[in-house]
């Protein structure tokens, strides 16, 4: 038995911060959770019978009873109210009764069928997160907390509940409730009582009933006064938890029994969804024969039937388009004769796609295993590359000149590692390229890019996985090499078709969409600079990051030591649980410190910095941490990642990832490495030129982002700071204060800087008088006045979320979007959300815009110089370079010119420019 509000709230949350939204802006968050989950259960656990209860629009009994039950709950977002139609589709197309009875409420309907089956001998799984569950479990009826992220499902019987409790028997859940309320349901409880406090008086008294017979047996005065003054209140919320289970709804075995689903209904309405990947998943269960069955070759969802219908058992296999069902021309090619002839078909094309495949992920050391080609839709070929080196490279030669050829345009997904592949086998790949990641990426920010979701979203077509090729990840996994050559060729011509298809999609899109020119003038470009950047790579000193590793280690174990001192025990600091039981039950340095949900000690930073003037052992935890995560990290993992050939670290950058257009990157991840830190900054000093000829040059945009809002706002006061070159922290301070900027002091300075960059994040002012250890109302008086003083901000603030709400979107000056569907959300959070990224997108949207034009400008300009000096790191608004030492002085040139103009401002763009024999000394 499902309880499905609490499923639904629980699969929109599980992905509220990466929504699945489908072509047609739709949120299917909610409904792809749920259909998970429905299927999940059905396959792992073959029901015999099942039902989903919902709750209705009409009042409840709880509701006529007290009026403020469930009251302060927000109202539900949108996004769930749209799915819930779609839901109740989904569930009816898997033919389950929808169980519900007005006045009552899902958990009602639950109790009183689980309980009545129960008297017939089923041993019944209620699947629901919602603890108040726990008073139904009986020797056959369980509470079934369906698992996500990885985690097991878990199931909970009667020794669960009353361990997890600490009851005698799971009807006092009950008891607990009434004395410890429920916030998410508003029901009161006793004040001041909580959960311990709650189940040390049930283990005490049995029941509140009984509690309250026996007053005078409680020691504790002001608990005893607090209990008796709210006697009836605990009666009341015991009431108000109590789970009805004479709800007036027959258990109809006939009508639970679980049947096969509507395959026209389903299919219609995961068409309609969107939702491809589950439907392929359903379906190919569905379509499991009764051969494979007998020979155990397959799971079918249905395999608890005892005989399902021929009709469902024989379904066509082609519910959603595929390579078996569409007609499809891929031709092998495995001589060297047979390449000569392909390569002077290419020759006479004026573009065509091509897709590599290869024995690794790492583009340098990746040999190649064949490169499919296709300019036809569904028309490809495979070219099988010999094994032996020399063979191999033989016959990636044959397409050398095609590949270099400017005039033919080539077409791709992810071309930055094919690229990248073929340079590492001498060829250069020029003329026009479309990527179609990339092309995606501009089109729907938010969203996946992967060839295998453009395919089944945009073309309606499924296309083999990798998996059905080399096998699930681990020791038994294949190597593309030992795939067959007419496998591979399906498999590797199917990539470059659906690609070249694509890109006949995604152009016209483009241009609808106004970002044509960001694509061909920014995006495009910058992918071969990116390649470069990667193959150059950049040194580490690594015998230095080794000695500080050991220092590390070192600094780790004393405070360690100090720690345990301070805490009167041993125990292990890394264990949030363990960290809370010595912080607040064995030093009690909070009276009510902050719980999770799953009622553990918050012991998070956030919480710990707020705690760091109780005792001294917060800060030593904070330290401790901060050490750990270093060295593990970076100090631990950045030696790992040196190439054996190159003696160098080569980061993957990442262009279609971050929304805002910013780009990102891994092993390692520059972007994060500390800054803050003196600790920190130690990584940054094993950063080292290429060679003695070589010295680190950083680049870095001074307040760019400020001077971007002051551009974008056209606000007079900030943009005369600029102009005269003030520091603008110290010209806000002055504003804010109503002083001469002489008269500005460091706390004053620092109080605006947090005001300065908070302004373009939405920062509000219990969020700036958190960050700065000041009184709301302050913080508030700085906020007001800093809009005083710059009304040009406020109006750019205000004009941007009208602008996003009327489009749906926010745009950079060079119209990079970011969508913003929920920016009419009834939800204040949710839109609160969006109204504040319709603010900083286009200013941080902008400076990723900027820093793009002027990698590929000065990438440009040395390629045009041929310079020795390369390009070797993009960290937020800094760029780093290995300057050959004769060319210091013409880059110094070339990276300030380029950099300073790469988008006209109304201010000017400062470049803070600085040489070093290591990044912190070049920073």
């Amino acid at each position: 038995l499902l309880d499905a509000m609490a499923l639904i709230y629980r699969a929109y949350y599980a992905l509220n911060k990466n929504p699945r939204i489908t072509s047609k802006g739709l949120n299917t968050s909610a409904v792809m959770g749920f259909a998970n989950t429905l299927y999940d259960l059905i396959k792992n656990n073959k029901p015999t019978h099942i039902g989903v209860a919902i709750d209705t629009q009409a009042p409840t009994v709880r509701h006529l009873d007290f009026e403020d039950y469930k009251a302060h709950r927000d109202a539900m977002p949108e996004a769930i109210a749209d799915a819930i139609p779609y839901i109740k589709r989904l569930i009816a197309a898997f033919d389950i009764p929808l169980l519900f009875v007005d006045g009552y409420e899902a958990d009602d309907v639950i109790g009183t069928l689980a309980t009545e089956a129960g008297k017939k001998g089923f041993e019944t799984y209620m699947v629901t997160p919602d603890k108040d569950f726990g008073q139904l479990v009986a020797s056959n009826i369980f509470m079934y907390k369906h698992g996500r992220m990885g985690n097991k499902d878990e199931i909970l019987g009667v020794n669960e509940v009353c361990e997890k409790f600490e009851i005698q028997n799971p009807d006092q859940v009950r008891d607990i409730l009434g004395l410890w309320g429920d916030a998410s349901d508003n029901i009161p409880g006793v004040p001041g009582i909580g959960e311990k406090g709650a189940k040390k008086l049930v283990q005490e008294f049995g029941s509140i009933e009984n509690m309250l017979e026996n007053l005078d047996k409680i020691d504790n005065p002001k608990l005893k006064e607090k209990i008796a003054g709210h006697s009836e209140q605990a009666l009341f919320s015991k009431k108000l938890a109590t789970i009805i289970t004479d709800v007036p709804i027959v258990f109809d075995e006939e009508q639970l029994k679980l049947k096969p689903p509507k395959r026209k209904e389903l299919k219609e309405l995961l068409d309609e969804l969107e939702l491809k990947t589950f439907a392929k998943r359903v379906f190919t269960d569905l379509s499991v024969t009764d051969a494979q069955k007998a020979q155990g070759n397959a799971l079918s969802l249905f395999d608890v039937l005892d005989e399902a219908p021929a009709e469902i058992i024989d379904l066509e296999t082609k519910v959603i388009p595929n390579i078996h069902t569409v007609e499809h021309q891929y031709t092998l090619i495995d001589t060297l004769t047979d390449c000569q002839n392909l390569a002077h078909k290419l020759a006479s094309q004026k573009e065509f796609c091509f897709d590599v495949e290869t024995t690794s992920l790492d583009a340098k050391n990746a040999v190649l295993v064949g490169i499919a080609f296709s300019y036809k839709a569904h028309e490809a070929y495979f070219v099988h590359f010999p094994k032996t080196q020399e063979e191999n490279r033989a016959f990636a030669q044959v397409f050398k000149e095609v590949f270099e050829n400017k005039e033919i345009a080539k077409v791709g997904q992810n071309l930055k590692y094919d690229n990248m592949v073929l340079k590492s086998y001498g060829i250069e790949v020029q003329g026009k390229f479309f990527d179609t990641m990339l092309a995606h990426y501009l089109l729907e920010p938010e969203t996946r890019h992967n060839i295998n979701y453009l395919s089944e979203v945009y073309l309606h077509y499924s296309p083999v996985e990798i998996e059905e090729l080399i096998g699930k990840k681990g020791k038994t996994q294949l190597s593309m090499q030992d795939v067959p050559a007419q496998s591979l060729k399906e498999y590797a011509g199917e990539d470059a078709d659906l690609a070249w298809q694509l890109k006949q999609v995604f152009e016209p899109l483009l241009k609808e969409k106004n970002a044509f020119k960001l694509f061909e003038d920014i995006e495009i470009p910058l992918l071969s600079v990116l390649a470069d950047m990667e193959l150059t790579g950049v040194k580490i000193d690594v015998e230095a990051m080794k000695e500080y590793s050991r220092q590390l280690g070192i600094d780790i174990l004393a405070i360690e030591h100090e720690i345990y001192e301070l805490a009167g025990t041993t125990f292990n600091i890394g264990s949030p649980k363990q960290l809370g039981e010595v912080l607040f039950d064995k030093m009690k340095i909070v009276e009510n410190p902050k719980q999770t949900q799953t009622k553990q000690y918050s012991t998070g930073e956030e919480v710990l910095v707020k705690l760091v003037n109780k005792h001294p052992i917060i800060s030593k935890i904070l330290d401790y941490r901060s050490l750990t995560k270093l060295k593990s990290t970076y100090v631990d993992t950045l030696p790992e990642l040196v190439d054996a050939k190159t003696g160098k670290i080569h980061t993957s950058y990442n262009q279609a990832v971050a929304v805002t257009g910013r780009l990102s990157s891994n092993n390692p991840n520059l972007q994060n490495i500390p800054i803050r830190t003196e600790r920190g900054r130690e990584i940054r000093k094993t950063f080292i030129p290429s060679d003695e000829q070589h010295i680190l040059l950083s680049a870095d945009y001074s307040q760019i982002e400020l001077r971007i809002i002051a551009s974008l706002s056209g606000d007079e006061s900030m943009k005369h700071a600029f102009e005269n070159g003030i520091d603008i922290h110290v010209a806000t301070a002055a504003k804010i204060y109503g002083i001469d900027i002489s008269e500005v002091s460091k706390d004053m300075r620092r109080n605006a800087k947090a005001v300065n960059f908070g302004i373009i994040y939405g920062i509000s002012s219990f969020g700036l008088s958190e960050q700065l250890g000041i009184s709301r109302k302050e913080a508030q008086e700085i906020i007001t006045q800093y809009f005083v003083q710059y009304p040009k901000i406020k109006a750019y603030m205000d004009k941007s979320i009208e602008m996003a709400r009327e489009n749906g979107y926010a745009h950079t000056m060079l119209e990079r979007r970011r969508y913003l569907p929920e920016i009419h959300s009834r939800n204040a959070m949710i839109r609160g959300f969006s109204e504040r990224n319709a603010i900083n997108a286009p200013i941080q949207g902008t400076s990723a815009d900027m820093i793009k034009i002027a990698m590929i400008a000065i990438a440009k300009e040395f390629k045009a110089k041929n310079l020795q000096s390369k390009m070797v790191m993009q960290v937020h608004d800094e760029l780093v370079f290995d300057v050959y030492k004769p060319e210091l002085e013409e880059v110094r040139t070339i990276v300030n010119d380029k950099m300073q103009n790469a988008l006209p401002l109304q201010v000017p763009v400062v470049v803070e420019i600085s040489t070093g024999a290591n990044w912190l000394e070049a920073h």
